[in-house]
């Protein structure tokens, strides 16, 4: 199967990337780590493409806001 130029990776290929990018000698704990951080990074992107963010300026509002 050829992947088209727009498509996603697939889940099973970016964790494959990811995993064969660290050290051999990783441990297993840093490894899921960098799994973690992967997935936490594409949920925040496909978020951020959906519209499911606000600007900094946003963010830096309610924080001051909670202060009052």
């Amino acid at each position: 199967m050829t992947a088209h130029v727009n498509e996603k990776p697939s889940a099973k290929s970016l964790l494959r990337e990811v995993i064969e990018a660290q050290p051999e000698d990783a441990s297993f704990d840093e490894i899921m780590r960098e799994l973690a951080f992967e997935g936490m990074v594409e949920r925040g992107l496909a978020d951020a493409r959906a519209g499911r963010s606000v600007s900094h300026e946003e963010v830096v509002r309610r924080i001051r806001s909670w202060r009052n």
